[in-house]
C-alpha cells in the first residue's frame, strides 16, 4: 500500500485561545444588556409567523397577535435562554476538522451568499453557478488556515426548490470541514438533513456528530420575517445546530452610534436563541451577528469598515455574558477585486474579531464587493491573512526556554543565531510563514516574472483546483441520494 504524504503541522490552528482585546468594560457590556431589556419591553420585536408568535405566547411571553408583536421581561428572558447549550461542538466529516466552540477558542471560515464569481481564468465578472460552489469548497479544503465553509455563492442557474438540496450536497462532497449554509425553502432544509442521514449512516449519528448546519436570518430593526422563520422553524425540527444571525446597519436599520447598534443587535440576536430555547430546549443554537455600518456620505453599505470590527469583537463579549457561542463576522471589503484594499479591510476586521476571541467568524475568506462576489484568487490571500491573525492570538510565549538566556549568553556580542540548534527548534512553532506573499530580494522577484499578490494568489488557486482530491462520499451513499432526493443534479466534478 502507498504511504499517504504526512502533513504538515499547523502550528497555529483553529481553537486557539483568544480574548486579549476586548472594546467594551465589564460595565459597558452591563450597560448594552440592560438597555436591551428595556427594548424587549417597551418596543418588542415583531414577529410576522402566526406559529411563532403562539410559541412565545405559550412560553409565556407578552404577545400581541394584532400588531405581530412579542414584549417580554428580562426575568423571562433570562429563564428561557438559561437552556441553551454554553458549549457546541460542529463537525468535520474528516475528524481533524471539528469545531469546539467554547469559552473564547477562535476559529475563521468562510460566508457569504454571492451572486456573482470573478472567474479565474479571465478575471470578468459573471454570476455564480454550482461548479463555483464546488470549486470554492474544494479550494477551501485544501487551504489549512481556514477551519469550515459556509456555502459563498448561489447557483443562480438553478430554480429556488432545487438550491438548497444541491448547495448543500455541492460543498459537502468538496470538503471534509464542516459545512454550513443559508436555506430557502422547509422542503430543501428536510431534504438536506435526510440525506446528510444518509452521508452520516444514520439520523442519530448525524446528530451526534453533525457535519452540517444552518443559518436562518432575522431582520432589522427589529423583525422576525415570515419566510425566515418559517426556515428557522423547521431548521429547529432537523435537531441540527442553527446560526440565526441579524445585520443592522448602524446608520441606517440601526442607531448611528456603535453602542446603539449593538442595543438593538442584542435583542435581535437574542429572538433567535428565545424561540430555538422555546420550541426545543437544549438546542445548539450560536448567539449569531452581522452588525455592519452605513457609509453616511453616501448611504451605501459597509461591508469591511473598521468599526464592524469593533462591534464584532465587541459580540464575542456580549455572547459570553448571556454564556453562549458565537457567530460573528469578519473579513470583507468593499474592493471590487482582490487588490491592496481588500488586503487592508480584510486584515483590520479579521484581526479585531480573532484578538476578542469570536468562536465561529464567517465571512472571513473569498468575498470582494460588500459580498456580492467570491474571487478564488481572494480565498487564497485570505488564508494567509486568517493564518497571521491566528499567529497573533497564539500571542508570545514567555519561559526559561523562550527567554533564551543561555543561547544569547553562547552567541555572545556580534554573532548570529543562524546557524544555532535553539533557532531552528523554533523555526516553524515560532513564526508563521505566508504562502503567496513574497519575500523574496528584488531580483529573485523579477526573474519570477515580477508577479503581484494577486496573480500569485490566482496561480495556486488553480494549482489546488487541479490537483486537489477531498475526502469523497461513499458510493452506495451518493447512489442513494441521487436516486431518491427531489431535484439533484446528476453530473459532479471529478
Amino acid at each position: 500500500m502507498a504511504r499517504q504524504p504526512r502533513r504538515p503541522i499547523n502550528y497555529f490552528p483553529g481553537g486557539l485561545v483568544g480574548g486579549i482585546y476586548q472594546p467594551l468594560t465589564q460595565d459597558g457590556i452591563e450597560r448594552i444588556h440592560a438597555a436591551t431589556m428595556q427594548v424587549y419591553e417597551q418596543a418588542g420585536i415583531q414577529v410576522n409567523s402566526e406559529r411563532a408568535l403562539r410559541a412565545f405566547q405559550a412560553a409565556g411571553a407578552d404577545v400581541d397577535f394584532k400588531r405581530h408583536l412579542v414584549k417580554a421581561s428580562e426575568s423571562w428572558i433570562k429563564d428561557k435562554i438559561k437552556t441553551a447549550p454554553a458549549k457546541i461542538t460542529l463537525y468535520g466529516r474528516e475528524e481533524r476538522h471539528n469545531l469546539e466552540l467554547d469559552g473564547f477558542k477562535v476559529y475563521i471560515g468562510t460566508g457569504g451568499t454571492a451572486v456573482n464569481v470573478l472567474d479565474i481564468d479571465t478575471g470578468a465578472r459573471r454570476p455564480s453557478t454550482l461548479t463555483d460552489v464546488q470549486m470554492a469548497a474544494r479550494l477551501v479544503d485544501a487551504l489549512d488556515n481556514i477551519h469550515f465553509y459556509v456555502i459563498s455563492c448561489l447557483p443562480t442557474e438553478l430554480a429556488k426548490q432545487d438550491i438548497d438540496v444541491n448547495r448543500f450536497y455541492a460543498a459537502i462532497r468538496n470538503t471534509g470541514k464542516h459545512v454550513m449554509g443559508g436555506v430557502y425553502t422547509p422542503a430543501g432544509v428536510k431534504n438536506v438533513a435526510k440525506y446528510a442521514a444518509m452521508i452520516a449512516g444514520s439520523r442519530e449519528a448525524l446528530l451526534k456528530k453533525p457535519f452540517i448546519s444552518f443559518i436562518t436570518c432575522i431582520m432589522s430593526p427589529l423583525v422576525m420575517d415570515k419566510d425566515y422563520t418559517e426556515l428557522m422553524i423547521a431548521a429547529i425540527e432537523t435537531g441540527l445546530p442553527l446560526a440565526t444571525p441579524t445585520a443592522p446597519m448602524a446608520g441606517s436599520t440601526a442607531p448611528g452610534t456603535l453602542a446603539g447598534t449593538l442595543v438593538q443587535m442584542n435583542a435581535e440576536a437574542l429572538s433567535g436563541v428565545l424561540l430555538t430555547q422555546i420550541l426545543n430546549p437544549g438546542h445548539p443554537v450560536l448567539y449569531s451577528c452581522v452588525p455592519t455600518t452605513t457609509d453616511l456620505r453616501t448611504g451605501a453599505f459597509c461591508f469591511g469598515s473598521v468599526e464592524m470590527g469593533l462591534m464584532n469583537a465587541a459580540c464575542a463579549q456580549l455572547s459570553r455574558f448571556y454564556h453562549l457561542p458565537n457567530y460573528t463576522t469578519a473579513g470583507v471589503t468593499e474592493a471590487k477585486i482582490p487588490d491592496a484594499q481588500s488586503g487592508y479591510e480584510s486584515m483590520a476586521n479579521i484581526m479585531l474579531a480573532a484578538l476578542a476571541g469570536s468562536n465561529y467568524i464567517h465571512d472571513a475568506a473569498g468575498l470582494v464587493e460588500s459580498g456580492l462576489s467570491i474571487a478564488f484568487e481572494q480565498y487564497v490571500m485570505d488564508d494567509d491573512i486568517i493564518g497571521m491573525a491566528m499567529r497573533a492570538v497564539k500571542g508570545i510565549e514567555v519561559n526559561d526556554d523562550t527567554l533564551a538566556v543561555a543561547v544569547i549568553n553562547e552567541v555572545g556580542p556580534a554573532g548570529n543565531y543562524l546557524a544555532n540548534d535553539h533557532t531552528t527548534m523554533h523555526m516553524k512553532p515560532e513564526f508563521f510563514y505566508n504562502k503567496a506573499a513574497d519575500r523574496n530580494s528584488r531580483s529573485r522577484w523579477e526573474m519570477n516574472g515580477s508577479l503581484d499578490a494577486r496573480e500569485r494568489a490566482r496561480r495556486m488557486a488553480k494549482e489546488i483546483l487541479a490537483t486537489h482530491k477531498p475526502l469523497c462520499i461513499d458510493n452506495k451513499a451518493e447512489k442513494e441520494i441521487l436516486a431518491t432526493v427531489p431535484g439533484m443534479q446528476q453530473n459532479w466534478l471529478d
